[in-house]
């Protein structure tokens, strides 16, 4: 992608002029950031995703006479869980769409001037007439792309984050909105963390969500330890803890400085391999979500194909990323250098690889992308 040209998609700023401006910083709306959009599934689609085991659904139901006011329910749906079309203000809201569909992961993929390391997943939501989720703000980077129909939002940067108590949903309790819009089909607002919002429907209405991962800091320590502590033997050795200058003592209870003292080395030592917290973070960062899996191919079938004698292209559920030394893919990673290295980073970067690509790489390599198209990581064209 280039970074310095103009897009439509975010208001004829560049995307380095937007990242440099707007993000994490102040929201940005912008007019047919997509001219003529229209919706890539219609409502039955949209319905009969939400009634799949491996699609996470949820149903948003406003209740004005009723105490507290919300109900809350996790699919997956039957089409008669539905309430009737005509009544007002329910909402449905399906999370990483673009995991079932590719033309959704399409649409996901222009936003890939942010790093894949913060890239989470496109949301859709569906809503009667006044359907919405409440004010409320989110702990992440948002672009609301209104697909169907119309969409009124309220928007301000809340400092008072009080909740509504006894809500199924975490709904501001006191809300104070500085702008508003109402937004067409093809129109797009762009949120920073934070940064509080209200979206109710006009009339019949859809709306795509793309949101951005962003872990906190002790979220990201237990992963990374995690991973450390399984390769910790082969990190810092299996050598025993020992005390022959241990002198007897009248406090068994108190656990040894000298003990302290070789807990402090391992972890340490654990730590000290550059390498192993980057591996550990690029297998985290790429590890598939947990309702993903992918459909191995039949033995043989993938060089029956010749899905290796022309280009490839990674499957919409893989995630791959690398760094100076390893390439990472659905959570396993290896070293690459060189030429290989080379195609691998152009294979995570452009999500495939034409016949010259393949042409230029290692015998090893294109094993390794064999293996991969076998596992239904990767598929030929």
């Amino acid at each position: 992608m280039d970074v310095v040209k103009p897009l439509q998609l975010l208001g004829g700023l560049s995307p380095q002029l937007f990242m440099k401006r707007h993000w994490q910083k102040k929201p940005l709306l912008v007019r047919q950031a997509i001219a003529n959009f229209k919706p890539l599934l219609d409502r039955g689609e949209l319905f009969e995703l939400a009634s799949r085991e491996d699609v996470q659904a949820r149903m948003v139901i406003q209740e004005p006479a009723q105490t507290p006011g919300w109900r809350f329910r996790h699919g997956p749906f039957e089409r008669r869980a539905f309430p009737a079309l005509k009544r007002p203000g329910w909402t449905v809201l399906l999370q990483g769409v673009d995991l079932h569909h590719d033309a959704v992961h399409e649409l996901m993929n222009r936003f890939r001037f942010v790093p894949d390391a913060r890239l989470d997943d496109l949301m859709i939501s569906y809503a009667t007439d006044g359907g919405g989720v409440g004010p409320h703000f989110d702990s992440y980077d948002v672009f609301l792309l209104q697909a169907q129909g119309r969409r009124r939002w309220r928007i301000g940067r809340q400092k008072d984050l009080t909740l509504q108590p006894d809500v199924p949903l975490k709904i501001l309790a006191n809300f104070v909105p500085e702008q508003e819009f109402v937004l067409e089909p093809g129109d797009m607002l762009y949120l920073p963390p934070r940064y509080a919002h209200d979206g109710v429907a006009i009339g019949e209405c859809m709306t795509y969500s793309i949101g951005f991962r962003q872990p906190n800091r002790g979220e990201l320590a237990r992963e990374l330890l995690q991973r450390l502590a399984e390769d910790a033997e082969d990190l810092v050795g299996v050598a025993a803890y020992r005390d022959p200058q241990q002198a007897a003592v009248d406090q068994p209870g108190e656990i040894p400085a000298q003990m302290i003292e070789f807990a402090r080395d391992a972890l340490q030592a654990a730590l000290k391999d550059p390498d192993a917290l980057a591996r550990s973070l690029g297998e985290y960062l790429t590890e598939p979500k947990a309702n993903v899996w992918f459909e191995a191919a039949e033995s043989g079938v993938a060089s029956s194909q010749g899905h290796m004698d022309g280009q490839v292209r990674l499957d919409r559920r893989t995630k791959m990323m690398f760094d100076a030394r390893h390439i990472f893919i659905n959570g396993e990673s290896f070293t690459a250098s060189g030429r290989d290295a080379t195609m691998m980073r152009r294979l995570s970067d452009q999500r495939c690889l034409s016949r010259q690509d393949l042409g230029r790489t290692s015998t090893g390599a294109r094993s390794l992308l064999q293996a991969w198209c076998e596992a239904g990581w990767l598929h030929g064209l």
